[in-house]
């Protein structure tokens, strides 16, 4: 029976497939970039929500 190459050595050879990023590209995929700004976005919301709440409460 056939063996599979360890996990590092098929990591390595998905890269050499892909190639270098284009220039001035940060994400691989547009998915990638979309989660991101999404959980930037979360995080910033309940910081504001969070401080809203401490600065403005009526007690």
């Amino acid at each position: 029976m056939r063996r599979r190459p360890p996990i590092e050595e098929r990591i390595a050879a998905r890269q050499r497939e892909r190639g270098p990023l284009k220039p001035g590209a940060y994400f691989e995929h547009g998915p990638a970039k979309m989660l991101f700004f999404f959980g930037i976005g979360v995080v910033v919301v309940t910081h504001l929500i969070a401080l809203s709440m401490y600065f403005l409460d009526a007690g």
